[in-house]
């Protein structure tokens, strides 16, 4: 059994504060309507809260563009509202883990400005590289700067957000890289300052009393020698990914990381590492490195096509049972399993794996059941626990996800689409906003979210699908999961327990054990809407369920005939 640790034994709330409650009637979720909400966490049974960032950021990523990481984002609250906030999760015996995003910062922040001045201290902050910058006129911001296509960039890389990952700036004379975003220039971690300020910067938000760390897309920090050009056919990733994904210091800056910033704290540490494989994970994650967890993004790549995000594909189950399985196998005594369906980047959990129509509830609850029964500490994000769905947008203007935005720029510029029209279906089934929507609170205006205007708009089920409703109805998906919560806190096994997967090339079941010391778990999920029949290789006596999401159980003998979508976890004896 591997070592216990709270943040193993946790389950992990993540809240999207534009998007969760305002408390202000400015249509923007606030940190002061994340206090009024605190009850209501504490009665879903969580134990953890990962906050998305509410740091000062011009807003060109929603948050992910940090102009300050040590003062709150006016539209969020104040320095004292986040206190508070701390302090009612603290005294329900609650934890917060902050958002830190560090590969980049925006274009807005201090270091930034400093560096683009040529200031010695902060010249090198930042990846800059001579070059041809083309034609243009002045500018004192990125966002005035010649466009990049127009010009020569250093090399061929290419922005998660699309087009070319460098972009010009007319003051410094010089390119600077941006993987995302081209007003989120990335740090330079080569430099020892930069380092150094990171690390002072999460020794002050850990003295002030927080839990730990969700690291943005930490393991693109360390970039190779030279930058060479990438190859264009080398992932599914944008061009140059290989280059610095899992970078040649990465593995020397979390050690690092470890030792100034963290070592001295019982701290949550979850890594989101882009384009890493169980394989390699270890390496990364354990004792005495920076990262306790990974949220790697192999299982929800599996729906996925060559083309990336905006290409959804079927679901192959017998594909997803192995990715899980590397996983579980990977992590077993060295490092932990982030477990997630849906986060702020994911469309919505039961639209994406399951049915949001007929079998709503039924695919929503046998979700859950693999989140909370695999290895590792599920993640469940804002409106999962009530079954929220994808949204659909009328128009372009709907579309607030700068990358959303940029996706339907190219497809139409690219010929391949003549209206956005056309482009929607993708849209309404991949982007980001489908996970950005209010939260649900009730069939009130708004779901109960803002008493003025959201600023994007509720789902379309919005007046169905409340919190409200799904706590009174207590055969609700709110309250599986909250019984899941508890299953979780009754049955270390499944913390704890080895992991067995069973049916390997079975098409649509996926089903395990989950083993310590004398108790033996058996779960059994449908992913489909067929009533498949599945012998089981089990050496059993007798089998007692303990959790399903249907209200008779199937009868565990010899072959098991399963209903659309149902969920199962025995005891065996």
């Amino acid at each position: 059994m591997t070592d216990r640790e709270w943040w193993k034994e946790a389950v992990v709330y993540q809240i999207y504060p534009r998007s969760f409650n305002d408390s202000t009637g400015d249509g923007i979720g606030d940190i002061p309507g994340i206090v009024e909400k605190v009850d209501y966490l504490e009665a879903l049974g969580v134990d953890v809260v990962w906050l998305n960032p509410v740091y000062e950021s011009p807003m060109e990523d929603n948050g992910y563009d940090i102009a300050d990481y040590r003062a709150i984002h006016p539209q969020f609250g104040t320095m004292d509202d986040w206190e508070r906030l701390l302090e009612e999760l603290h005294d329900r015996d609650m934890r917060l883990i902050m958002d830190l995003v560090v590969n980049h910062t925006s274009d807005r922040h201090e270091w930034f400005v400093r560096s683009r001045e040529g200031d010695e201290e902060y010249a090198d902050h930042y990846v800059w590289r001579p070059g041809d910058g083309g034609t243009g006129g002045e500018g004192t911001s990125s966002s005035e700067s010649t466009s990049s296509a127009q010009s020569n960039p250093p090399n061929n890389w290419e922005s998660f957000f699309g087009g070319s990952a460098w972009r010009y700036d007319h003051e410094r004379e010089a390119y600077f890289l941006h993987l995302y975003d081209e007003s989120q220039p990335d740090l330079n971690w080569d430099e020892p300052a930069v380092r150094e300020d990171v690390y002072e910067m999460m020794s002050w938000w850990l003295e002030k009393g927080i839990d730990g760390f969700r690291m943005d897309v930490i393991n693109l920090i360390s970039k190779p020698e030279g930058l060479p050009d990438g190859d264009p056919d080398a992932s599914g990733l944008p061009v140059g990914a290989e280059q610095y994904v899992n970078g040649p210091d990465l593995e020397a800056y979390l050690s690092e990381m470890y030792e100034n910033a963290l070592a001295d704290y019982d701290a949550m540490t979850v890594g989101e590492t882009v384009g890493m494989e169980a394989e390699e994970a270890p390496r990364y994650i354990g004792d005495e490195r920076a990262l306790n967890m990974a949220i790697h993004f192999e299982h929800v790549n599996v729906d996925r096509g060559e083309g990336g995000k905006y290409d959804p594909v079927d679901l192959d189950l017998v594909e997803l049972k192995q990715i899980f399985t590397r996983w579980q196998n990977a992590l077993a005594e060295e490092g932990w399993n982030c477990l997630y369906f849906s986060n702020h980047d994911q469309p919505r959990t039961v639209s994406r794996f399951g049915d949001d129509g007929e079998y709503r509830e039924e695919s929503a609850t046998m979700l859950a059941t693999v989140l909370c029964t695999l290895q590792g500490t599920p993640f469940v994000y804002q409106g999962q626990e009530i079954g929220m769905t994808n949204t659909t947008f009328e128009d372009r203007s709907d579309v607030e996800d700068v990358w959303a935005q940029n996706f339907v720029d190219e497809a139409l510029a690219s010929g391949e689409y003549d209206s956005f029209e056309e482009v929607r279906p993708l849209l309404e089934e991949c982007s980001r906003d489908n996970a950005r929507t209010p939260m649900q609170w009730s069939d009130g205006p708004n779901a109960g979210f803002t008493e003025g205007e959201p600023w994007i708009d509720v789902a379309d089920d919005a007046d169905e699908i409340t919190v409200e409703a799904a706590r009174a109805d207590p055969d609700s998906i709110w309250h599986y999961y909250r019984d899941l919560f508890a299953l979780r806190d009754d049955h270390e096994t499944l913390v704890y327990g080895e992991y067995e997967l069973l049916l390997p090339d079975h098409p649509e079941v996926f089903a395990y054990e989950r083993t310590l010391e004398d108790e033996r778990l058996l779960v059994v999920c449908n992913f489909f809407d067929g009533e498949p029949g599945v012998d089981l290789p089990l050496e059993a006596t007798a089998a007692d369920r303990l959790i399903g999401n249907y209200e008779t159980e199937p009868t565990l003998g010899e072959t098991v005939e399963l209903r659309p979508y149902e969920a199962c976890v025995y005891r065996l004896s």
